[in-house]
C-alpha cells in the first residue's frame, strides 16, 4: 500500500484522491483528507493535520474525521473538516461548528446575460457598494428593532419575506427552507443580539463578499437547465453568515464550556475542541442558540438579496423578479451542525466507517459539523429540496477573485464518502497577515480592472490584500477532486465581473 510522510504524519493512500492516518494511541477513529497528491502538500502546509488527528479523540465519533480538499487550519477543528459524533452519547463541539455560524452561500441567476451588463460594470459595482453594507463594526440594511431580531432569529428566510424583502420561491429553494424548526432564541444572550441589531443586511469583512459573475462553461446541460444557468448567463454570489450574533454566541458557550465541562476539556488533546455532552443541558441550549443563530445568517443573506435586486432594477431600470429573473438558484450553510440519521458500519480493519463495503451496518442519529464544508445530497434524497429532487442538491463553491467559481450538484457517492459534505470554497494558502505582507491592496484591484475587466470595491485596501488571488489553492483542482471522488459533481463555472467587500 501506499504511504506519504507530510508534514511529519505518515498517510496510506486508500485509493485516489483518500488519504488516511491510521487510528493509533487515543484516537477514537481513523482520520482522512479526500485531496489530490499537490492538494495534500498544501494542506500539510500548516497545522490542519494535526488539528485533524485530534478531532479522531472527541466524545463518540462515529466515524473518520474527515478533511475536504479545501482544508486548511482553523480555531481547533480544521476549515473543511466534517466530524460525525454519536447524538446520544458523543458530544457536540462549538469549536468544530465554528465562530461564523451558517457562513454560507446562495447564488442569485438572473435573465441577463453579460453583454448586457457589459461597459456598465463600474455603475453596478458603485450602485451595489452603496447599497449594501459592508465592513467591520455596525450598519445594515434596516434597524435591529426587538420584533426584528426575534423574527429573524425564530424562522429566518420566512420573516424577511413576510415582512417583503423576498419572494415565496426563495424559501423552497434554501437549505431547510431557509429555517431551522429546532432553533431556540431564548438561549441566544442578549450580548449577543446587541451586536447583530446593527448589523441585519450586511456583508461584514474578511472573505464576505457579493460578487456579479458570468458563466463560462456548462458541463451538466441538463442539470444546468433544472438550475436555471446557461452560458453567458449573469449570476449573482452572496457569501456572509451571521456577524457579531453569531460570534457572540460561539463565544459564550465556549466560555461555558470551559465552566461547566472541565473535565471533558482535559481529556481532549486541544482545549479549542470545547465540546459539550450529548443529552447535557449545555448540549441542548447550544443546539438550539445555534440553530437561531443559521436562522439569523439566513435572514441576512436574504435582507442583502433584497438590497441586489432593487439595485439591480434601478441600474437596469427594469421589475428585478418580473423583467431581469432574479431567482434564488440555492442558499447553502457552512459552519453548522446537524442532527442527521446515517448509517455507520466497520471496516476490515475494525474501525467505524461508512461506505456499501462496510460490515453489520445500522442507523444512527448524528451530530454532522460541518466547519467550511458545504452539503452535498445527491438526487433522491428527501432532505434535497423537491423542486431540485431529481437532479440532486446545488453546491455553490466561490474561488478567489481573479479566478472562477463553481456550481456543483451533490454526487451519489457523497453519502459513503463523505457523509453527504464536499469542500466549500479554494481553501487558504497563507493567513490575512502574511497576505497583507505579500500583497498591496490597490495593486490588487488595479492588476484585476486592468488585466481581467474585474472591478472591485471595497472598505479597505488591506481587505482586498487579504484576498488577493495568490492567496488560495487552486479552485479547479479543488473541484476536480470533488468530481473525481463523486461527492460533488460539475455543473457550471462562473467568472467574476465585479465584486464588494468589507
Amino acid at each position: 500500500m501506499t504511504t506519504r510522510e507530510v508534514a511529519g504524519f505518515e498517510l496510506r493512500k486508500v485509493r485516489e484522491h483518500v488519504w488516511e492516518l491510521p487510528r493509533e494511541g487515543d484516537m477514537n477513529v481513523p482520520a482522512r483528507v479526500l485531496a489530490s497528491e499537490s492538494l495534500l502538500e498544501e494542506i500539510g502546509g500548516d497545522d490542519t493535520l494535526e488539528q485533524l488527528r485530534n478531532a479522531t479523540h472527541l466524545p463518540g465519533i462515529a466515524a473518520p474525521a474527515l478533511c475536504m480538499p479545501d482544508g486548511h487550519q482553523g480555531y481547533g477543528f480544521p476549515v473543511g473538516g466534517v466530524g460525525a459524533i454519536d447524538a446520544e452519547n458523543g458530544c457536540i463541539s462549538p469549536g468544530a461548528v465554528g465562530y461564523d455560524i451558517n457562513c454560507g452561500v446562495r447564488m442569485v441567476r438572473t435573465d441577463l446575460t453579460y453583454d448586457d451588463v457589459r461597459g456598465r460594470e463600474e455603475e453596478l459595482v458603485d450602485a451595489l457598494f452603496e447599497a449594501i453594507p459592508s465592513g467591520l463594526g455596525g450598519g445594515g440594511v434596516i434597524g435591529g428593532t426587538a420584533d426584528a431580531i426575534e423574527g429573524a432569529l425564530e424562522r429566518g428566510v420566512e420573516w424577511a419575506v413576510e415582512e417583503g424583502y423576498g419572494v415565496e420561491s426563495d424559501l423552497a429553494r434554501c437549505e431547510d427552507e431557509g429555517r431551522r424548526l429546532d432553533a431556540r432564541p431564548e438561549y441566544v444572550s442578549q450580548k449577543a443580539m446587541d451586536r447583530g441589531r446593527n448589523q441585519m443586511g450586511s456583508l461584514g469583512s474578511g472573505n464576505h463578499f457579493l460578487e456579479v459573475q458570468r458563466v463560462t462553461d456548462v458541463f451538466r446541460e441538463d442539470v444546468a437547465a433544472e438550475y436555471g444557468l446557461r452560458e453567458d448567463g449573469i449570476v449573482v454570489l452572496i457569501h456572509c453568515g451571521s456577524r457579531g450574533l453569531g460570534h457572540q454566541t460561539c463565544n459564550d458557550y465556549l466560555r461555558r464550556i470551559e465552566r461547566e465541562h472541565g473535565d471533558l476539556l482535559d481529556d481532549l488533546p486541544d482545549k479549542e475542541l470545547a465540546a459539550a455532552p450529548a443529552g447535557s443541558e449545555l448540549a441542548e441550549e447550544y443546539y438550539g442558540a445555534m440553530g437561531a443563530c443559521i436562522n439569523f445568517a439566513w435572514a441576512n443573506r436574504q435582507l442583502i438579496t433584497h438590497q441586489a435586486r432593487e439595485t439591480f432594477g434601478e441600474v437596469f431600470d427594469a421589475d428585478p423578479i418580473d423583467d431581469l429573473g432574479m431567482e434564488l438558484l440555492y442558499d447553502v450553510a457552512h459552519n453548522i451542525a446537524k442532527k442527521e440519521t446515517h448509517e455507520i458500519g466497520v471496516d476490515a480493519d475494525g474501525n467505524p466507517a461508512v461506505g456499501d463495503a462496510v460490515a453489520d451496518r445500522e442507523e444512527r442519529e448524528l451530530y454532522v459539523h460541518r466547519k467550511g464544508a458545504t452539503r452535498a445530497f445527491p438526487a433522491g434524497n428527501a432532505d434535497v429540496p423537491e423542486v431540485y429532487r431529481g437532479v440532486g442538491q446545488p453546491v455553490i463553491i466561490p474561488g478567489s477573485m481573479g479566478a472562477g467559481s463553481y456550481v456543483l450538484r451533490g454526487g451519489d457517492e457523497s453519502m459513503s464518502v463523505s457523509f453527504g459534505s464536499t469542500a466549500h470554497g479554494a481553501g487558504r494558502l497563507m493567513s490575512r497577515t502574511q497576505a497583507k505582507q505579500e500583497f498591496w491592496g490597490g495593486d490588487v484591484q488595479d492588476d484585476l480592472e486592468d488585466g481581467q475587466q474585474i472591478y472591485v470595491k471595497a472598505e479597505s485596501g488591506a481587505t482586498i490584500a487579504e484576498e488577493a488571488p495568490g492567496v488560495y489553492k487552486d479552485i479547479d483542482e479543488v473541484i476536480r477532486v470533488s468530481d473525481d471522488l463523486g461527492i460533488g459533481d460539475k455543473v457550471a463555472r462562473t467568472f467574476p465581473v465585479c465584486n464588494i467587500k468589507g
